[in-house]
This record gives structure tokens, sequence and C-alpha cells, in this order.
């Protein structure tokens, strides 16, 4: 009695089967769309322009994580949350995702006033078919230029200038962005090392101490960090860390 559903729900399925192929051979008004891929000859200028523009346009969101590594505030902001992971001594938590989506949400705030004069100088008129591309690349470029240009210290710039073998320029827009980057990329790295000494300094008179006590008490066996964890973790919580490093961070870009 059980398999009577299953037959009648088999032969149901069986007929419509057949009903459907069947009418389909008859009526020659269904067809299949087909995709065709290949080169043509262009007939206009403007053919070509516009797949050479969908060609850049996915070059460069194929170095999308490059230019924000280079050119962003996320270096150092991705750096001095490592730094402050290693010195809490906790292994696994905040987790790595935790301390990467936060440092791309901060990367957005710090970097929407230089997004909104990209937007308003390069894509709109792009958009708006008042600018060429090569003007709107232009125009995007000086915001971000002079973003990095505040961030980037003149040791490092007259470094990569001296290595290009490049006579001193007599102004910012004198230099090109080639040196500007990775000027900027190691001014970055100096200042989030900075950061992160700082920050570790309290963590470690904590390991220090707890160090000298359980040695003192003949606890030698005792591995320090099981101890100074909790009062690392009591101390950064007590003086509101997150707080203070994030607001810090945001400041040091002068936001």
């Amino acid at each position: 009695m059980t398999s009577k559903p299953f037959t009648s729900i088999a032969a149901l399925l069986a007929l419509f089967g057949l009903t459907f192929f069947t009418g389909a051979s008859e009526c020659s008004a269904i067809t299949l769309p087909t995709l065709n891929i290949g080169l043509t000859e262009a007939t206009e200028p403007k053919q070509v322009s516009v797949l050479i523009e969908i060609l850049l346009i996915f070059t460069v969101l194929s170095m999308a994580p490059a230019i924000l590594l280079m050119m962003t505030c996320f270096t150092r902001l991705i750096i001095v949350f490592s730094f402050l992971k290693k010195a809490l001594g906790t292994q696994t938590t905040p987790p790595n995702q935790v301390l990467v989506g936060l440092s791309l949400f901060l990367t957005v705030f710090i970097m929407t006033p230089v997004i909104t004069q990209m937007n308003t100088n390069a894509i709109q008129p792009y958009l708006a078919e008042q600018i060429t591309i090569e003007q709107a690349l232009e125009e995007a470029t000086v915001p971000l230029r002079k973003f990095m240009f505040k961030q980037t210290r003149e040791k490092d710039l007259s470094l990569f200038i001296s290595l290009a073998k490049m006579e001193k320029p007599a102004n910012q827009e004198d230099v090109p962005t080639f040196i500007l980057i990775p000027a900027f990329m190691i001014s970055e790295l100096k200042t989030a090392f900075q950061i992160g000494f700082i920050l570790f300094l309290p963590f470690l008179v904590i390991d220090m101490v707890v160090a000298s006590v359980l040695l003192s008490m003949g606890m030698m066996m005792l591995p320090p960090i099981m101890i100074s964890l909790p009062f690392k973790v009591l101390l950064f919580v007590l003086v509101d860390g997150w707080y203070l490093i994030v607001g810090s961070l945001v400041n040091s870009f002068g936001v």
C-alpha cells in the first residue's frame, strides 16, 4: 500500500516528460538561445575606446587589493592592531578576520573625504561625459596624492628620489607617483612600528612584574603568561583601550 503513491507520482512524471518532449518536437516556434564570442571589425572609433576602457576597469579591479594596501591608511591600522594582539598575549582573540574588518571600515571612514573629492572631481564628470578618461585619472590622483604627501616624511621621499637618480623636485607636483607610493609605504611602516612599540610597554611591565613575583615565590614551573594575561586584559578594559587606540589612530591621520 505504501508504494502506490510513489508509483502514481512516477507515472505522472513520466507522462509529463513524454508530453513535453512530444510537444517540443512538434512545435517549431520554440528556440533556444546561443552565445557567440568573437572579434569583429570596429566601424567607429568609439567602439574601440569603449573596449579599452572596459579592459582598464578590469585591470584596476584586479589591482584593488594592492591599491588598498599601498595608497591608503590600511597598512598602519592592521599593523598596529597586530602589535596590540601580540602585546596582550591572546593567541586567537580577537580573530584576524575581526581585525581586518575593523581596519577596512576604519580605512573607509578615514578615506571618506578623499573618496568624496575623487567622486566629485573625477568620477561624476567622467560619467556625465564632461571629461575624458585621461583627465578623470589625473583629477582622481590629486586628492589621493595630497593625502599621501601629508603622511610621508621628506626623508623617505629624498631616499627614493636619490635612488631614481632624479633631480630634486621644486614642489610636490613635480614628484612622480611611482616615487611617492613607496615613500608613503615605508613612512606608514615606521609610524605603525612606533605606535606598536608604545603599545608594548605597559603590557611588558606587567609581564616583568608577574615573572618576578612568580620567581620570588619559587613557582618557576608556572608559565607567567597564565597569570599576566588576565591582568593585561583587565588593564586594557579599565582604560577603555579600544576607544583610546582607535581614537589615537584616526587622529594621527589628521581627520
